[in-house]
């Protein structure tokens, strides 16, 4: 009897489908890997994206390597690694440098979820380890409608990461798993202080995680020569200097340059207005709600619906332009599969080509774009 007990523990357990969760070292993917393992059979698989040669500056993959591993420990599952630092320089990093040469502002984060998580991790999992499914700890999440895959918004607000997997597909949301798609981050980090894993308390990663307590413009002088260039204002009065104009963004306030013009020193704060590149200069103005600052649209390239839309419609939705942003009314007007011009309901500040503009229906995500030219409200002569 106990033997048949045994037998039919064990075939249970054979039978369940196999998940491979991507193990970060943090507390979001620990969880994951805790609550799917009660349904089915699963696996951790550690990324290494990056190869430091400055150990004592760039975040240590190390210890987020020991922390993944002994997570799973923990949990008791089983723990792979895998280096893809290869294919992230090839497929995103040298893309973000691209992008920021030719004076956009890429997303990496979004780059590396299209090209490294819900790609190479994907299919490597599914070729090599006979995965079933992937998951990784994304606060979003997949529901079935009518045999369609829809993306939604996670249940934490504050939390929802759907505006970085616009550029997912059916054929993806079909092999993804994403537990935490209906929990709060409180929660998370109970379950992980419960479960006695020192990740509990870990302050969670974003953006390009590997350049740690470095700044970015500090970082990036490895890769791109800082080219000083002229600070003008709007009026045309030189006011500064700035450290090479790949390190600014359309509505940026900090950290502008050195400008040292005295009478302008101790007044109200300047924002970036434009930048341009073939003359290597910026141009500035006061206040965030500057109507050089404003636009009334926007041109988007590089559109990935997550469903079928009618290319030679017109519709309403809404749409985020920067993560922790509020929701904004549109109309989009889709010239073909990859082209549309989008006009807001109302003027929005910064637009910046480069940013990703994610559509959503309620909370619903329906894809997104990458902004290749905003529409301003008042041009500059």
């Amino acid at each position: 009897m106990l033997y048949k007990k045994i037998i039919e523990q064990y075939m249970k357990k054979k039978k369940r489908q196999k998940v491979i969760v991507a193990m970060s070292g943090g507390v979001d993917s620990s969880v994951s890997a805790w609550i799917l393992k009660k349904k089915y059979n699963v696996e951790g698989l550690f990324m290494k994206n990056w190869e430091e040669d400055d150990k004592k500056n760039f975040c240590a993959s190390e210890r987020d390597l020991q922390d993944a591993e002994n997570v799973c420990k923990i949990i008791k599952i089983p723990f792979h690694k895998i280096n893809f630092s290869i294919e992230y320089w090839d497929k995103v990093f040298l893309k973000f440098l691209h992008g920021l040469k030719t004076g956009i502002t890429p997303n990496p984060d979004i780059l590396c979820n299209k090209e490294i998580k819900f790609k190479t991790f994907l299919n490597f999992s599914i070729q090599h380890l006979k995965a079933d499914f992937i998951a990784t700890g994304h606060y979003a999440m997949i529901k079935s409608i009518d045999n369609v895959n829809f993306l939604f918004k996670g249940l934490d607000k504050k939390k929802d990461q759907s505006y970085f997997l616009y550029n997912l597909q059916q054929k993806h949301l079909n092999k993804i798993l994403f537990p935490l798609g209906n929990i709060h981050k409180k929660k998370v980090r109970l379950i992980a202080k419960r479960l006695e894993i020192s990740v509990a308390n870990k302050k969670s990663s974003t953006g390009i995680c590997f350049i740690g307590p470095k700044k970015l413009q500090n970082f990036l002088k490895k890769y791109i020569k800082n080219k000083r260039g002229k600070i003008f204002t709007i009026s045309g009065i030189l006011i500064g200097r700035h450290n090479g104009i790949h390190n600014y963004t359309l509505g940026q306030r900090k950290n502008i340059g050195n400008i040292k013009f005295k009478n302008y020193l101790y007044s109200s704060p300047f924002y970036i207005i434009e930048k341009n590149i073939k003359k290597n200069y910026l141009t500035v103005s006061r206040g965030f709600n500057n109507p050089h600052l404003m636009s009334i649209g926007m041109l988007i390239n590089n559109i990935n619906f997550l469903i079928n839309v009618n290319t030679n419609q017109y519709f309403f939705c809404t749409l985020k332009v920067r993560h922790q942003e509020k929701h904004f009314d549109c109309l989009i007007k889709l010239n073909d599969k990859n082209n549309a011009k989008v006009i807001f309901k109302n003027p929005i500040s910064s637009i910046t080509p480069g940013q990703s503009a994610v559509f959503y229906i309620f909370r619903i995500c329906l894809g997104g774009g990458i902004v290749s030219q905003n529409i301003p409200l008042i041009k500059l002569i």
